[in-house]
C-alpha cells in the first residue's frame, strides 16, 4: 500500500470510508500528494460527521457525479 501511494501522481479517497482508506488518506498527506476526496452525496461536508483532514488545503472535496470526480481531476 505504501508503495502504491508514493508512486501514485494523485489520490482518490471513496467516501464512506473504511480504516484503511483514513491511513491511505494520511500517508497521501504525509507525502504531500494531490488528493481528491470523493463524497458523492456531500458527507464530506456534513459538520456532525467529517474529519478535520478532509479540510485540509491539500484535499479537494469532490461531490456529485462520477463524470463530474473525473472532469475535476482532469483540470488540475
Amino acid at each position: 500500500m505504501e508503495e502504491a501511494i508514493e508512486d501514485a501522481d494523485y489520490v482518490i479517497i471513496i467516501l464512506p470510508g473504511g480504516k484503511g482508506s483514513h491511513i491511505e488518506l494520511g500517508m497521501a498527506i504525509a507525502l504531500k500528494k494531490q488528493i481528491f476526496l470523493y463524497s458523492p452525496h456531500g458527507e464530506a461536508l456534513d459538520m456532525e460527521t467529517t474529519s478535520t483532514f478532509y479540510h485540509l488545503s491539500e484535499v479537494k472535496i469532490c461531490t456529485g457525479s462520477v463524470e463530474e470526480l473525473l472532469s475535476t481531476i482532469l483540470k488540475k
